[in-house]
């Protein structure tokens, strides 16, 4: 955090303001591209061979490959995720959400290289098809679990009727992220972990773990120990049966004026005792 501090300072000027509009509006291009030119699609992928053979934009172009969803709920999809883009950049502020989104892409990005050089060199010749596990699918699924850390009791209308707070949805995100990490290839979880990678930086840098040092958990059980020790304690106490506040909430408790000393009797002792005097 204290890095990101110094980057903010020096850097900060930099950052792009709303940068949500802009990714926003490639998925809106690239769901135009998809239901006109579909054939388009295959020249955008995140393909390291082709690449490295002189396609140079498919380094930025895979964003216009946008998220799987069905165009009935397209609006709804996009103004949600216009909102939750928002609010992190809000939360965190803009340089933050700058390295947080561009982070996560430059992750996806540096995964398909390291994949490819990993199928070059144990297959020993070029590998096509990358592209295909890299999307920005993954992209949104991080969007949102950090939106879900930030403001977790944030309610949703789950298909417009069940509500549902936002922790309890990322938590549904990542057991089905660890699902298909599971079940997939290595190709897949590759993809899922590079795509992931800003979030679990962003979610594990932001956690206090203060709390989990020896000398907290010491500090806190000394202190509930002395809490039960304080509880223990009695306010009152009869000078001549001994009873205290703790036998009886009908109890009450007197100074009797004329004995000498600090003397406490209950109700039942307090005009029959003998009166104490010490000279």
């Amino acid at each position: 955090m204290n890095f990101l501090n110094k980057m903010e300072r020096k850097f900060g000027r930099y950052a792009v303001p709303n940068l949500t509009f802009w990714l926003i509006g490639a998925w809106i291009l690239g769901y135009i591209i998809q239901y006109t030119m579909p054939q388009v699609q295959g020249l955008l992928t995140l393909e390291p061979r082709l690449i490295l053979h002189g396609q140079v934009w498919r380094i930025v172009s895979w964003l216009l490959i946008p998220p799987p969803v069905n165009i009935l709920f397209l609006i709804f999809f996009i103004s949600c995720y216009y909102f939750i883009g928002t609010s992190i950049e809000q939360a965190i502020g803009t340089f933050r959400y700058n390295v947080y989104l561009f982070g996560g892409l430059l992750c996806s990005v540096l995964g398909a290289f390291i994949l490819y050089l990993i199928y070059y060199l144990a297959a020993g010749i070029p590998v096509t098809g990358i592209g295909y596990y890299f999307s920005t699918q993954y992209v949104t699924m991080s969007l949102f679990m950090a939106y879900a850390s930030i403001f977790p009791n944030t309610q949703f209308q789950l298909w417009f009727i069940i509500p549902f707070k936002a922790k309890w949805l990322g938590i549904i995100d990542a057991v089905w992220m660890v699902f298909m990490f599971i079940v997939s290839n290595w190709a897949g979880r590759v993809a899922i972990l590079a795509s992931l990678m800003n979030f679990l930086i962003f979610f594990f840098s932001t956690r206090n773990y203060k709390k989990y040092s020896p000398h907290e958990i010491r500090r806190k059980q000394v202190y509930r120990q002395q809490m039960r020790q304080a509880q223990s304690v009695t306010k009152h106490k009869c000078a001549i049966c001994g009873r205290t506040e703790k036998d009886g909430d009908d109890l009450q408790f007197r100074f009797c004026s004329k004995c000498e000393g600090n003397y406490e009797y209950c109700q039942d002792h307090l005009f029959t005792h003998q009166h104490i005097h010490r000279s």
